[in-house]
């Protein structure tokens, strides 16, 4: 028995029909594309992304070494932490006191060639004293620091004794440090130093492997470490303070490390 379609049946399938088309065409096409990709000079996609990617590496092989540098230096200076502690019945005594023993310190150090840019006022303390159990202050301390920068050592022992016998029984040190007042000079060669040690670190490790050295990728300085200070002096007795304080230089020892990658050729 024939099957006859109205009108708008024949356009419903009409349409179905084409969209199946489209949809053939465009999937074809899709697995053609990612068997067959674009070349570019006959290279894939994915090799060339792979040969760039190559050639913008860094090339060879990279080693990395430390070298140290030490030099030593006689000190040229000597910082002294002195002051004067005194005691009153009241805070205005203990003050008096005090400011007087370190402007005679002052007087006499400025007297002995020290430069007043050289004396600094370190601190100054206020405070009670108690002896009972009543709250009730019996009298009051005060203490008062300076700093003072000595730039002769010849004269430095001569004026620590003079300053000390200046303060009279009131007098404190409570230490010294000997210092180099430049330290450019000693630090280049220091540096020279580190390099060339470096440098000799990795010319021996490159000869063991077999390679030649090439050149200095990168190059790094650790923070150079201070000088440690020399003990301090004991507070001189008024009979030991007559005499001038010994001061022995020495030299201290200033040490540089670099850090630095060179090329394996």
């Amino acid at each position: 028995m024939a099957v006859r379609f109205s009108s708008t049946q024949r356009a419903i399938a009409a349409g179905v029909a084409s969209a199946g088309l489209l949809i053939g065409a465009f999937t074809l096409g899709a697995g053609q594309g990612s068997a067959a990709p674009a070349t570019a000079g006959g290279v894939t996609g994915n090799a060339a992304l792979t040969a760039a990617t190559a050639r913008a590496a860094p090339g060879g092989t990279r080693i990395t070494v430390t070298g140290t540098g030490n030099v030593s230096g006689v000190p040229d200076q000597l910082a002294l932490s002195m002051g004067v502690q005194t005691s009153g019945s009241s805070v205005a005594a203990a003050l008096r006191q005090a400011n007087s023993a370190v402007r005679s310190i002052t007087t006499v150090l400025r007297h002995g060639g020290v430069a007043a840019s050289d004396i600094q006022t370190s601190g100054l303390s206020i405070y009670p004293n108690y002896s009972g159990n009543y709250g009730v202050p019996d009298g009051y301390q005060v203490s008062e620091q300076l700093t003072i920068t000595l730039r002769r050592l010849s004269a430095a022992g001569s004026q620590i004794s003079a300053a000390a016998r200046a303060g009279g029984n009131a007098t404190v040190i409570d230490g010294v440090s000997l210092n180099l007042s430049d330290t450019s000079t000693l630090l280049a060669s220091a540096r020279a130093k580190a390099v060339a040690d470096a440098k000799a670190k990795a010319t021996a490790y490159a000869r063991a492997l077999g390679r030649p050295l090439g050149p200095v990728v990168s190059m790094s300085e650790t923070p150079v470490a201070q000088p440690y200070p020399v003990p301090g002096f004991a507070t001189p007795s008024a009979s030991r303070a007559a005499s001038s304080v010994p001061v022995h230089p020495g030299t201290q020892q200033l040490s540089v490390t670099v850090t630095v990658v060179f090329v394996l050729g």
